[in-house]
């Protein structure tokens, strides 16, 4: 679709009409409210005629927004695309637009809960490979429901924060445990679905597709020799609670309706519940890219999240089934998204095969971790015929540990 915002054509944005993502964002001297990106453009959609009550607007989350549901979702886009495709409409919006480069944007939402998931097939096998075997490297439950565990909604920050190395319990070879900062600190390519609406009891993957309101670049920040020490028997802990960084902008499920995709064929039948009579999946193409300080940057890994074994729906379904209520603002991470070839590799743990094979970086030198200094970016898009759906960038920048006891 063709917009009066001319950067919006350009094949090149992330953010052409057909996208409308929605973000907060703040200026000199005005407090944080909702925003939609258009091209080179955050449109300030407090003041504009689009028939929705601004009250869901003038704060700093999409939350009530998304708690109004699917009906209102649908009107505001449809308004919005009407506005900013009409030329009747130009001159009242035009005066609503922020350029985006003058912004700064924050948490798009109220993380109420996070959970993160470990449904890549290529990942959990490589990652059981190193420490379990081949023989070995799926858990026994693996193939039959998502494999996930609570995270910490505290954790999760927006693009841009700066990411201290957390500190934690090592524990090397033949000696006791130390408290010392994190030595093998990774990232995780991850896509997140943010949940719209709330449920109480059981859902099916149907109605917790019709749940989910968009979707977000996720970098899960992981402490590989913290969780070594710390996972058994109960999994991930303090490993997991430095940061998740998510991107600025809420990709709507209905910008992603064109690149739905088929969920790879199942090695087991999944039991019923679980079972998806449609494409729960999408067709995103996604990448990791390193810069060491004041170094050249290193595409790193590019992968599909198409490549996920179990989709966001059967997440969420699954996430249900005790009786577990969701709420407005629930955030679940994929897990790590990983291809089949190493340079299809979501995490360094995979790319460097914990350690043992370093990466060579543009410019010289290697990573097996991150070092302090070092930048990583996210990037995600759904490529159309001419345009493109884009996330906008999932950026950290690793700064070094605190004196803990300082």
């Amino acid at each position: 679709m063709k917009s009066w915002v001319e950067s919006a054509n350009s094949p090149a944005t992330d953010f052409p009409l057909n996208n409308l993502p929605y973000g907060v964002f703040s200026l000199p001297g005005i407090a944080p409210h909702c925003g939609v990106a258009i091209g080179d453009y955050v449109l300030d959609v407090i003041n504009i005629d689009h028939g929705i009550d601004p009250k869901y607007f003038n704060r700093p989350s999409w939350n009530d927004f998304m708690a109004a549901g699917p009906d209102v979702w649908s009107a505001f886009r449809a308004r919005l695309t009407e506005m900013l495709t009409n030329p009747q409409y130009e001159e009242s919006v035009r005066a609503h637009l922020v350029p985006r480069r003058d912004v700064q944007l924050l948490l798009p939402l109220d993380v109420t809960e996070y959970t993160d998931f470990y449904s890549s097939k290529q990942h959990a096998t490589n990652v059981g490979t190193m420490f379990r075997g081949k023989e070995n490297a799926l858990p026994p439950n693996w193939l039959w429901m998502p494999i996930g565990y609570n995270g910490r909604a505290s954790s999760v920050c927006v693009s841009g924060t700066p990411v201290q190395r957390p500190w934690g319990q090592l524990k090397r070879e033949g000696a006791d445990p130390e408290f010392l900062p994190c030595e093998r600190f990774d990232i995780e390519l991850e896509v997140g679905a943010i949940v719209g609406q709330p449920s109480s009891g059981m859902v099916s993957v149907e109605q917790a597709d019709e749940m989910i309101f968009g979707y977000v670049l996720l970098n899960d920040w992981s402490a590989r020799d913290i969780q070594s020490w710390e996972y058994q028997p109960l999994g991930p802990f303090q490993a997991k609670a430095t940061a998740t960084t998510i991107s600025p902008w809420i990709v709507s499920k209905t910008a992603l309706e064109p690149f739905r995709t088929a969920s790879k064929e199942r090695e087991i039948p999944l039991l019923k519940h679980l079972e998806e009579h449609r494409k729960m999946l999408y067709d995103i193409d996604l990448e990791v890219v390193l810069a060491p300080e004041s170094g050249e940057s290193t595409t790193l890994a590019r992968t599909n999240y198409k490549e996920l074994y179990f989709s966001a729906p059967q997440q969420l379904c699954h996430h249900t089934t005790s009786g577990c209520s969701m709420r407005v603002g629930d955030l679940l991470g994929s897990g790590t998204i990983s291809g089949p070839e190493p340079e299809n590799f979501g995490s360094l743990l995979e790319m460097s095969w914990g350690g043992k094979n370093p990466i060579g970086l543009n410019g010289g030198g290697t990573r097996s971790f991150l070092q302090d200094g070092d930048t990583v970016t996210l990037k995600g898009s759904a490529k159309g015929d001419g345009y493109r759906i884009g996330f906008g960038e999932c950026v950290g920048k690793v700064v070094p540990a605190r004196d803990a006891l300082a």
